[in-house]
């Protein structure tokens, strides 16, 4: 029992140190350094995880813990997501009613392109998302916009990313005010403790990162949006990255922002920065 709480300790003060190591010199004035996060946070785990390959972290609990591993592969057999990308390549591949489709939006048309975002777009100033540009597109071409979470966008989705897998996150942060401090404003979110339980993101997912809470194994952040969206037993369906952020703001009793939220996004770019050159590896599958 003393060795475990032990354990416990120590694992709490490297995530300490982490989030230190991370956090802008007092006397140094904001200085924001993406790249020295990105060493910092991709250490921190290589240490906690010497077992585990750089693109095994897509695979969330399943790389850290061995019995559940084991799970996974028995149901990969059959994976529980077929029917979305089924569904998802019908979907990205309709014309509009103009004629056009997905495919006239997207650099490549949309085909292994899902490694590059979220992106900073520097004419509007923001992050954009997969989604979100999904959704802009539609728009664009005269359509109703998709709900977020689940449903056909999932579907899309899960057809987008699984002609990136393999392709490891390559996402870019400019030399722009706008841009660095999207990206700090993401770290931000993760790190912040919020709702009645107090947890921030990284509570769970790197101070608990391969433990037990409830039912579940945490997964590491790192590598973290690699396989989304997924199918989640206990959804019983898919889910976007947008599910997964709202449920887990649910989950410590927080009020959850909208889908695609600002802040959401912002999330998204930093996790997805951090986990650069961990190969996407979605659709995927979790408990």
């Amino acid at each position: 029992m003393i060795g475990r709480i032990g354990s416990i300790y120590r694992a709490a003060a490297a995530a300490a140190l982490l989030f230190t190591s991370l956090l802008p010199a007092a006397s140094a004035g904001p200085r924001i350094d993406p790249a020295g996060d990105q060493r910092a946070f991709q250490a921190y785990f290589e240490r906690a995880f010497p077992g585990v390959a750089l693109d095994d972290f897509a695979n969330g609990p399943y790389a850290v813990n061995k019995e559940m591993r084991k799970q996974w592969e028995e149901i990969m057999q059959f994976p529980p997501y077929d029917f979305a990308l089924d569904d998802g390549k019908r979907l990205f591949e309709a014309p509009f009613k103009n004629g056009k489709s997905y495919a006239d939006c997207f650099p490549d048309r949309g085909i292994g392109i899902r490694q590059s975002y979220p992106y900073f777009d520097l004419r509007s100033g923001e992050v954009v998302t997969l989604d979100l540009a999904i959704n802009r597109c539609r728009e664009q071409n005269g359509e109703k916009p998709l709900p977020y979470e689940v449903g056909d966008m999932a579907a899309i989705d899960a057809y987008m990313a699984s002609t990136s897998r393999g392709k490891p996150f390559d996402i870019r942060i400019p030399d722009d005010p706008r841009a660095l401090a999207a990206y700090e404003n993401g770290k931000k979110f993760f790190y912040e403790r919020r709702g009645q339980l107090n947890f921030s993101c990284a509570s769970c997912h790197v101070q608990a990162a391969g433990r037990r809470m409830r039912g579940d194994i945490l997964a590491p952040a790192l590598g973290m949006l690699a396989s989304f969206p997924i199918y989640r037993s206990d959804w019983g369906s898919m889910g976007t990255v947008d599910r997964r952020f709202v449920s887990c703001n649910e989950q410590v009793r927080s009020l959850p922002l909208k889908p695609e939220d600002e802040a959401y996004r912002d999330l998204e770019y930093f996790l997805s920065y951090m986990s650069n050159g961990v190969a996407i590896a979605g659709p995927g599958t979790r408990p």
